[in-house]
């Protein structure tokens, strides 16, 4: 029976499989998914060796905790690939335990479909010299990213929509207009997007209530929170009363087409902010052991958020580390409403996420598929 292995180890990279899986599986439907995801995969039919909720990890100090966890991860999916026969894997971002899974698989013989390029320009420039050799083919989400793969040695790059794009793409093509400046300025919505890990949700969803608490003393607010399936309910519940509306994360279209501005978690969710033309303030917090190796050991000096990332461009003020402060993120959240100018400026720059990261013709599902069934015909 034909079967791919799909690793997703966290919620961005189960969301990243969701933009392809369908059409796979109504291009190949003898073909049996199993490996790393979530509960939104597993509804889609995929057998779970591994949830992400205990796969996923942050930062150096975390994933130095679970190393024992990562090894006999690696050891038992490669004696499942064996077992199962398996010749084609779909490995999703998650570079340090996907590059590493990469190499044992190319020696089994199987097909390697790494999906969301490593950030290889951030550091570590040498995996681009792994993939070639490991990897059958390689999928950039981000503009500059092909060019600067295939600079490097990668023979076998395919530029792709971003999965945002095409997770929503459907209900971006009838987004009701955005409120006036005026309006915001009655009662000004603000949406909380405290991330989808534990220690995001603790580090800053206190902060982001703070902030909010703050700007209703000086005009009329509603406030509105995200929550995510992947994070203890005891990190929410304590601000749950504090929110005039509240959405699981699958309900993330909707609570951003209701936002005027956020306050988010550094991650996927600053780029479907950008998409939804919702002014954002990014903020990041980290162990100061993962701060001290990010600043001794990279080199690597651009945007931290990836909807800044996918513009070349700051549209969204980062607040990082000693930054993150209440003050700060009520005062950098305030100056997208200084003028009606400053409103409009900010949401015309967001309106241009679209066509940066909506791809060309090129259809991974259907690449994917073709893939799966060469195969297995050899």
């Amino acid at each position: 029976m034909k079967n791919c292995l799909i690793i997703a180890g966290e919620k961005s990279g189960e969301e990243h499989a969701l933009s392809f899986i369908k059409t796979i599986n109504s291009l190949n439907q003898e073909c049996a998914f199993w490996g790393v995801g979530g509960d939104e995969l597993e509804r889609e039919g995929m057998e779970l060796t591994y949830h992400l909720k205990d796969f996923s990890s942050w930062g150096i100090s975390e994933v130095i905790g679970k190393i024992p966890f990562y090894l006999n991860a690696l050891k038992n999916i490669e004696q499942l690939v064996k077992e199962k026969k398996c010749k084609v894997a779909i490995l999703i971002d998650f570079q340090d335990f996907n590059l590493r899974l990469a190499k044992r698989l190319k020696k089994q013989g199987v097909n390697v479909l790494y999906y969301v390029a490593p950030q290889a320009w951030v550091w570590k420039s040498y995996r681009a010299e792994v993939i070639e050799k490991c990897v059958h083919s390689l999928f950039t989400i981000i503009p500059f990213e092909k060019k600067w793969f295939e600079q490097r040695g990668v023979t076998r790059v395919k530029q792709v929509a971003h999965p945002l794009w095409l997770n929503y793409k459907d209900q971006l093509s009838d987004l009701p207009p955005k409120r006036t400046y005026s309006e915001v300025q009655k009662k000004l919505r603000v949406l909380l997007l405290p991330g989808s890990r534990n220690f995001e949700v603790a580090s800053l969803l206190p902060d982001f209530i703070k902030a909010t608490k703050e700007i209703s003393q000086q005009r009329d607010i509603e406030v509105g929170l995200v929550v995510s399936s992947n994070v203890k309910s005891e990190l929410f519940d304590p601000y749950l009363a504090d929110c005039d509306f509240i959405w699981d994360n699958e309900q993330l279209p909707e609570a951003l087409k209701w936002a005027d501005c956020s306050m988010a978690a550094s991650g996927t969710v600053t780029l479907a902010t950008a998409l939804f033309c919702v002014p954002t303030v990014v903020v990041y917090k980290s162990s100061l052991l993962n701060v001290y190796i990010f600043y001794t050991f990279l080199s690597y000096d651009g945007h931290v958020s990836l909807a800044n990332i996918v513009h070349d461009e700051e549209i969204f003020p980062e607040l990082i580390q000693e930054r993150a402060s209440v003050y700060n993120i009520k005062t950098e959240l305030m100056k997208f409403l200084e003028s009606e100018q400053s409103y409009n400026s900010i949401i015309e720059k967001v309106s241009k996420t679209r066509s940066l990261i909506s791809g060309g013709d090129f259809d991974a599902g259907e690449y994917m598929a073709k893939v799966i069934e060469e195969s297995y015909e050899l």
